[in-house]
């Protein structure tokens, strides 16, 4: 896991090095053990290392024998059986990545379909004068770029630009409805004017400053196997997660899980015990004194039954107001999701021990398990069902600068993917994948764990995952109680104390209690931010806050790290480690 950059000029002009080491020192806490600049021709390229495989010799940009650079974010899982593949190739390291050189040699931009793995990368061709960019299918690694009529440049991460002066940070208003509504944004484009997402799955191809081409490999099968019967997608979902799982393990550094109490994490850990007899460093976190689920104990019970180095973090009111602007200074593209906070504590954690934790993430949106796949039942949930979907500033009363064009994005992702044969379940899926998977999920896990230099590995976000669980009939995915039928019918039979079949809880942070508490002090504060003030009334914000309606608490949340964010990112404060003091400045 790393941070990548590059700037490609139009005209003959080179890049700056003073560029693009600001660039570089931006991404330093993605790569902390190394960094490598390379400029050729009208091309920088910059890399910043957290060493996973090959320690020693996996330094970047790499270069091959025809003059190629490459600089990768990520990991390619399937490195070892490609090397075979390409075992006439004259490797100079032992990296995961070198292999994409030989592959982009035989099959040119079409390369990516060789690859297993999560990645944002870059690789340019001096003899075709071609800068090529790509990310993986599921966009489990970022990558941003941004055209300027003298130059393109990307990055892992926005603030890049920013860093470097390329750029003066800007809000989007429509997106900013986006990410208030949903709490995260859905098309590709983030918050910031001006700047573009590579789509999960796409590649594009630049030449001289231009984007000549782009395409996206489709990474969720076409068909449903509507013929599978039930032991054969049992068999079928055991073999892929173990295969899966078993090469998220490669690794030359330790390793450990993001323990919850749910069906994922439980599902991951008990496959990676299928691959090592040493005992696993496994981590849960929990709220103490609060309202919400605890989940340490169905982790405890877990992790005793697997025999784990096993540690609970408990996360307190104290870490929410005093970690929020760390948090909001980490997550540049803006996503709202509470479960930020204690993810990022927990890879700060983590860190003590371990480089590289598995997380399972993924399995809600290949397996079905959230309720709202189980409506797609319901004859009415196609054709305006988008139109009556509400967003989070829907449910209460405020006078606002909030639209809802957020509805026709997802009615045309909608129609996109009904018309592709699709179930309705595989439609929801699939939207879910687009959106709040790439631009929510995703964007958490990497931004809260780089910050830390911790590599996240997800393995049910992957292509043999996928082929298994996606295109199973609707029956096998979800009944009318449960959603993750397939996956629960597994753990019964194979990890019963995982309890498959009780009522799914979710995962939940007590901000509302939180905030709640600090209300009248908070609110006025929250009113009075530059960045709130553009959309809404400071009489309406402050009333927000001393609303105790669930919806209101829920828009508390999204004002308040809002106005953090806009603090850091837009007006460029310094990041404090108490938000009341930063809501000040």
């Amino acid at each position: 896991m790393c941070g990548i950059a590059g700037i490609m000029m139009k005209g003959k002009t080179k890049p700056k090095t003073t560029v693009l080491e600001k660039i570089a020192q931006a991404l330093h806490h993605r790569g902390p053990d190394d960094q490598g600049i390379l400029i050729k021709d009208q091309v920088g390229l910059v890399h910043t290392r957290l060493s996973i495989i090959d320690l020693n010799s996996g330094h970047q940009p790499l270069v091959d024998t025809a003059g190629n650079l490459l600089v990768v974010n990520g990991e390619i899982y399937n490195y070892v059986e490609l090397r075979q593949e390409l075992k006439d190739y004259p490797f100079k390291t032992t990296s995961d990545c070198e292999p994409i050189l030989p592959l982009y040699q035989k099959w040119g931009a079409q390369f990516t379909k060789h690859l297993r793995g999560m990645y944002g990368l870059a690789l340019y061709d001096p003899t075709q004068k071609n800068l090529i960019l790509s990310r993986d299918p599921f966009g489990i690694k970022p990558l941003y770029f941004f055209e300027h009529p003298d130059f393109f440049a990307f990055a892992s991460e926005p603030q890049a630009f920013f860093a470097a002066e390329l750029l003066t940070p800007e809000i989007d208003p429509e997106v900013r409805s986006e990410a208030f509504q949903l709490r995260y944004t859905l098309r590709s484009s983030p918050i910031f004017k001006n700047i573009q997402r590579v789509n999960p799955g796409e590649t594009l191809i630049v030449r001289n400053g231009q984007i000549v081409d782009r395409f996206i490999l489709n990474h969720l099968p076409e068909a449903v196997n509507a013929s599978v019967t039930l032991p054969e997608a049992l068999k079928n979902l055991e073999t892929a997660l173990e295969n899966s799982v078993g090469v998220h393990l490669r690794s030359d550094v330790p390793y450990g899980l993001f323990l919850s109490g749910g069906l994922d994490s439980a599902t991951v850990l008990a496959m990676m015990k299928r691959h090592t007899d040493t005992p696993i460093r496994t981590y849960t976190v929990g709220f103490s004194g609060t309202k919400v689920h605890d989940e340490r104990e169905q982790a405890k019970r877990l992790a005793q039954h697997f025999g784990t180095h096993h540690t609970e973090i408990d996360f307190s009111e104290q870490d929410f107001w005093k970690i929020l602007p760390k948090v909001a200074s980490a997550v540049d593209d803006l996503q709202l999701d509470m479960a930020s906070l204690p993810t990022f504590k927990l890879a700060e954690m983590a860190r003590q021990d371990v480089k590289v934790v598995l997380c399972g993430e993924g399995g809600d949106e290949l397996l079905a398990g959230y309720g709202r796949y189980r409506k797609t039942w319901l004859p009415r949930w196609l054709g305006g069902r988008i139109t009556k979907v509400s967003g989070t500033f829907d449910k209460i009363k405020y006078t606002g600068k909030i639209d809802d064009h957020w509805k026709s994005v997802l009615m045309n992702f909608e129609k996109e993917y009904s018309s592709r044969g699709f179930t309705k379940m595989q439609v929801a899926q699939s939207i879910d994948c687009a959106t709040w998977l790439a631009n929510g999920l995703m964007i958490k896990l990497d931004r809260c764990l780089m910050a830390h230099g911790v590599e996240g590995r997800t393995p049910f976000l992957d292509p043999i995952v996928a082929a298994h669980t996606f295109s199973l009939p609707d029956k096998l995915k979800a009944t009318k109680g449960h959603g993750k039928w397939l996956l629960r019918h597994w753990l019964e039979k194979n990890l019963p104390i995982a309890e498959p079949f009780a009522k799914k809880r979710g995962f939940t942070v007590p901000v509302g209690e939180w905030i709640a508490e600090k209300a009248t002090r908070v609110g006025p504060f929250v009113a009075r931010q530059p960045g709130v003030q553009e959309v809404f009334a400071p009489e309406d914000v402050k009333a927000i806050f001393m609303s105790k309606d669930k919806h209101a608490q829920f828009a508390a949340w999204t004002l308040l790290f809002y106005a953090i964010w806009h603090q850091i990112h837009i007006l460029r404060k310094p990041v404090v480690a108490d938000t009341l003091t930063l809501l000040s400045l």
